[in-house]
């Protein structure tokens, strides 16, 4: 396996704030805490263990151990992790992601295999200390069409469940076998049926899933979706409930970001809170301007509140309240020893708008990581890139630079009428002059005439082209087909392709990637298989 990296920026596949962000620019400084730095973590190690209690972290494991003991074994990896997480000098590197079937795109991978890494570097560095990779499930959101799918060797499957408006860890698998799994090619490891067939949500399935990839590497699962971890929100539920602080401190910070010249990733909203209802949906609360913003209703349903009964229901029943984009990162870091969190350039881009979320609630802020990226490259496919006298690196150029690149390589002559239409145009200058002299009126034919020559010279430069490169159409029908292959629909291979795309024929990818990322480094990594 050949290892190669260049910046996110040569990609061209991010985002202006994303490799602003990776280049330290100062203009980013006010919306994050701490640049990712294997130095900085130590100031972050001594803030979280000032801030996080004995009492959240008994309610951490003991949350962690009831999910677990819904599998039926757990790997000594894990259980040694979820025993290191008893102790105080025991912090987590965490990483999200919604529960995309059969783990959805390559990017889901990355994410978990950037918080294995981190967290060993960490050790390294640190050795009185222990680090915990985290997943965090994100089994309260509700939009099932972003993961009933995913993309397998060109092939879309898809789950048509009926959907039920609620969080989708909470869906059952019913009808999943019969329109999904048993669809799937023959040499797809049992363990991706298993999980499902084997679980009765999609919460319990995604754990297992996970559990068989990672559970060697001691990654532990959070599912925050349970009524005793909800305890936890209970001061930010009255805050969020009396003073809609929330909605103010992103507004505040979403004006800094465009007078930066940055655009807000997410939406706030007065109330940035989500109700469960009683017939399993998640529907937004929201102010009732009719009612002079005393009463607060349950959107979608007839249900209605006064501020006081919300916050009374807030301290008997927090299970009943779930935080949107804007809470759920500050719940994530009441609920863990969190030091860092992993995600895309989306994901940080979004953090960026909550600092003052998590200054409001007294909360440490994270070091805010970007996961590590990357292009895999088959052997077959580097072959055809060493044939066609390119790099894994060039693929990420535009077609039409890879195409004069290859046909420089096969001997191809290039066409150009660029010096003919000067000389044209230096042509015609003098006709125009004489025009001038003899009668004006006549400038404007030449001008004219100029152009449809110009256009005619620009028409056979076209075809000439064409002639030249029918001298080697094969070669430029195989760039075509291994551009679209290893970047397809024009987009990074890892926001498109499966796991499985790779796994059924390298088994061992996920120990190549452990062994290739530098999360700290902060590179694309290319990985070329020799």
């Amino acid at each position: 396996m050949s290892v190669s990296t260049l910046s996110y920026a040569a990609t061209g596949a991010f985002s202006p704030l994303l490799t602003d962000y990776l280049a330290r620019q100062e203009a980013l400084t006010p919306f994050y805490h701490r640049f990712p730095t294997l130095e900085a973590f130590a100031a972050q190690i001594k803030e979280k263990q000032a801030s996080y209690t004995p009492e959240a972290r008994q309610r951490l494991v003991a949350a962690l151990r009831e999910q677990y003991a819904a599998l039926p074994e757990v790997h000594p990896a894990v259980q040694a992790n979820l025993a290191l997480l008893e102790k105080e000098t025991t912090f987590t590197i965490t990483t999200g992601h919604q529960l995309n079937l059969l783990t959805g795109p390559l990017y889901f991978i990355y994410k978990i295999v950037t918080a294995v890494k981190l967290a060993r570097q960490l050790k390294a560095q640190y050795p009185q200390y222990d680090f915990v990779p985290v997943y965090w499930m994100a089994t309260e959101d509700h939009d099932f069409a972003e993961i009933n799918h995913f993309s397998l060797f060109g092939k879309q499957y898809e789950w048509n469940a009926p959907e039920t408006g609620g969080p989708v860890g909470r869906l059952p698998l019913t009808g999943l076998r019969e329109e999904l799994l048993d669809q799937l090619p023959a040499d797809v490891p049992a363990a991706f049926r298993e999980a499902y067939e084997q679980s009765g949500t999609l919460s319990e399935a995604t754990r297992r899933l996970t559990h068989t990839l990672f559970g060697e590497l001691g990654l532990v699962s959070l599912d925050a979706d349970a009524p005793d971890l909800k305890q936890a929100l209970v001061p930010v539920l009255e805050k969020e409930i009396r003073e809609q602080a929330s909605n103010r401190a992103v507004q505040e910070a979403n004006a800094q970001l465009e007078a930066a010249g940055y655009k807000p990733q997410v939406y706030s909203r007065p109330l940035n809170l989500f109700f469960l209802t009683d017939t399993g949906k998640r529907e937004r609360l929201e102010y009732d301007a009719a009612q002079d913003c005393v009463q607060i209703t349950v959107r979608n349903t007839s249900r209605c509140h006064t501020q006081q009964e919300l916050l009374e229901l807030a301290q008997t029943h927090p299970g009943f309240f779930s935080p949107n984009v804007v809470l759920r990162p500050l719940y994530q870091e009441l609920l863990l020893p969190n030091l860092c969190y992993i995600g895309g350039g989306a994901e940080v881009a979004y953090w960026f708008q909550l600092k003052g979320v998590f200054e409001e609630n007294g909360v440490p802020f994270p070091i805010l990581l970007p996961r590590n990226s990357a292009q895999y490259v088959g052997k077959a496919s580097a072959g055809k890139l060493r044939k066609l006298g390119l790099t894994a690196t060039d693929i990420f150029r535009p077609l039409p630079e890879l195409k004069k690149q290859v046909g420089a390589s096969l001997g191809q002559e290039e066409v150009s009428l660029q010096e003919q239409q000067e000389q044209l145009a230096a042509a015609f200058r003098q006709i125009s002059d004489l025009a001038q002299r003899l009668d004006p009126t006549l400038v404007r034919t030449v001008a004219a005439e100029q152009q449809k020559v110009t256009g005619i010279v620009a028409g056979l430069e076209k075809r000439l082209s064409k002639a030249a490169e029918a001298k080697h159409e094969t070669a430029y029908g195989q760039l075509t087909a291994l551009k679209d292959k290893l970047m397809p629909g024009g987009h990074l291979q890892e926001r498109q392709d499966n796991v499985l795309n790779i796994l059924i024929n390298n088994p061992g990818f996920i120990t190549q990637l452990l062994e290739a990322f530098d999360p700290l480094a902060l590179e694309f990594t290319v990985l070329e298989e020799e």
